[in-house]
């Protein structure tokens, strides 16, 4: 037994992180390179060692070693040796399995051990056309589902089969000049793309870059569709995100405007370098109908495709994008995480976690603001017997649409007077009962996009201090200027809105450059379980979040006392 290790480590990969240990913090850093966090009770943080994680961390170049030796380093108890024999063998598969093309062959090959071993699965059969001494003939046309099927079986695929050259298309980067400061990528996003360009190594070409928000991850992908030269489709989360990569591609590109063009809303434009919505690809009048904006796919000879919040692919395009593996891809997010447990699909079908920046990291170097996470807990306004009486949803939503969350609202609004503030929420009645309150522009769906972006250009120019909006914000809104944000109600324990909702504070500010995130949680309730979960991926990038516990004071004021955490 170590004495003072920081880790316990279980036979099951669960590693417990109790942070009353000195070393602590070295053990996070540790396990924050092959581990995902699972939750937080108290001191103790748990993480789940996956074969996932292994895999993701040995693309970024950590070896098996390093894992097995800085467990044993931080281990309290040591390391069970079979928790120790899974890293070991999920470590041995990684790039032993490889997909090449001969002589106009797609061909699947590995070593003895792992072939005869491969043999046994009858779910490969349907796409393998012929084995020989070189290895198992593939159809080309099932070069996507079978990485798909092997990668669930536990053994990665290295694919070096290459990809077509596609549509060639002249353009450069342009070199802008800002405030006298001439503009070029940063040392981060030069070396992301470096790696996503590369044609050697276990990614061959595809994969994806993590980035926080704020850090440019626009600018990396217009930056290897530069380096591609070659016809690219662009898909992402909302038409407003689609309007915002036009702007940057015509403002740092030699791109003209008849060479980009918007297939999202009203538009219907197919040019060489094309931008479209996930919502238009997977739209259809009826749930038999075909996805009959899917022909884009196929509508010119793209050399790249860029899927923008990666996380957030649907169902039909992870389908479609099975089919289109001779296109290089590359994945944007600030946010690798999936509620649906298909982590594994974005790993076969676009390609392994190729960059990763950590969000304190980028913080560290004034990359990103700082930002002060609080959660406040209020009691429950509408009494417990209304509660308990309740059904399991109609709880949840007692428990969100709690009306003393208003009353707070108002008064850290008035507090931070001045600044540019988001209350942000989940169900529209409240929404529209803050923004009566708060005497502030309320930004939902129902807003046409055109009076979407005359409210967020009011809000940038400072015309317009404080914001009620819905999810609609959570992605790829373009706020430089936000400084506070009072989260009302989400969706539920979602990890990924969290940390795309305290993203829209990250990006540097003009004067000073912090910002602050409160969350507004009532006590008592299922609530404070889904809040516990919801910050997971922000302590697991480093974070804290300190606890105020509300009450009404005299004056329809609200007293906050700090808890104190044990």
């Amino acid at each position: 037994m170590k004495s003072g290790g920081a880790l316990i480590v279980q036979s099951d990969l669960i590693v417990l992180l109790d942070q009353r240990y000195g070393e602590a913090e070295a053990a996070r850093e540790l396990l924050l390179r092959f581990a995902d966090v699972v939750k937080k009770a108290g001191m103790l943080h748990t993480y789940r060692i996956t074969a996932m994680s292994v895999w993701n961390a040995m693309t970024s170049g950590m070896r098996y070693e390093e894992m097995a030796e800085g467990l044993r380093t931080h281990a309290r108890f040591g390391v069970p040796a079979a928790a120790e024999a899974s890293i070991r063998l999920w470590a041995v598969r990684f790039g032993r399995l490889k997909l090449a093309s001969r002589n106009g062959r797609l061909v699947l090959t590995g070593d003895q051990e792992i072939m005869g071993q491969l043999q046994s699965y009858t779910s490969l059969s349907e796409w393998i056309l012929q084995r020989s001494d070189e290895g198992w003939h593939i159809d080309p046309a099932s070069r996507g589902v079978l990485k798909q099927e092997l990668t669930r079986l536990g053994y990665p695929v290295l694919d070096t089969a290459g990809y077509k050259r596609g549509e060639e298309l002249a353009v450069q980067c342009r070199e802008l000049t800002r405030g006298g400061v001439p503009f070029r990528l940063r040392d981060y996003q030069h070396e992301a793309v470096e790696r996503f360009t590369a044609t050697e190594g276990f990614g061959g070409g595809s994969g994806i870059v993590v980035l926080p928000c704020g850090t440019g991850k626009t600018i990396v992908g217009i930056a290897a569709l530069a380096a591609m030269s070659a016809a690219t489709l662009i898909l992402t989360s909302s038409v407003t995100s689609a309007s915002q990569w036009k702007v940057e591609l015509l403002e740092r590109t030699t791109l003209g405007d008849e060479e980009v063009g918007l297939y999202c809303g009203s538009h219907r434009e197919v040019r060489p370098v094309t931008i479209a919505t996930y919502n238009i690809l997977t739209h259809r009048k009826a749930k038999a109908d075909t996805y009959s904006h899917m022909k884009l796919f196929s509508d010119r000879n793209w050399g790249l495709i860029i899927y923008d919040e990666v996380q957030l692919l649907p169902a039909p395009v992870f389908r479609m994008t099975a089919t289109i593996q001779a296109t290089r891809r590359l994945g944007l997010t600030a946010t690798l995480v999936r509620e649906d447990g298909c982590a594994e699909d974005v790993y076969s079908l676009i390609g392994p976690k190729l960059y990763d920046m950590h969000w304190k990291a980028a913080e560290g170097k004034g990359h990103i603001s700082t930002v002060h996470c609080t959660e406040i807990r209020l009691p429950l306004y509408t009494g417990r017997t209304v509660y308990h009486a309740a059904s399991g949803h109609e709880r949840l939503r007692i428990a969100a649409e709690n009306p003393g969350k208003l009353d707070v609202a108002e008064q850290l609004a008035k507090q931070h007077e001045g600044e540019p503030t988001l209350v942000i929420g989940q169900y529209l009645s409240q929404l529209h009962e803050a923004a009566d309150k708060l005497n502030a522009p309320l930004l939902t769906g129902e807003v046409p996009h055109t009076e979407r972006a005359d409210i967020y250009e009011r809000f940038r120019n400072g015309e317009i201090k404080l914001l009620v909006v819905s999810k609609i914000a959570n992605l790829a809104v373009d706020l430089p200027d936000a400084t506070v944000a009072i989260q009302l109600s989400g969706s539920f324990g979602s990890r990924q809105e969290e940390a795309q909702r305290i993203g829209r504070l990250l990006r540097p500010k003009q004067s000073g450059n912090t910002a602050r995130f409160y969350s507004l949680v009532t006590e008592e309730t299922k609530e404070t379980e889904f809040a516990l979960k919801r910050q997971l991926f922000m302590l697991e990038q480093g974070y804290d979040y300190t606890q105020w516990r509300a009450a009404e004071g005299s004056g329809e004021q609200w007293t906050f006392q700090e808890v104190v955490k044990t």
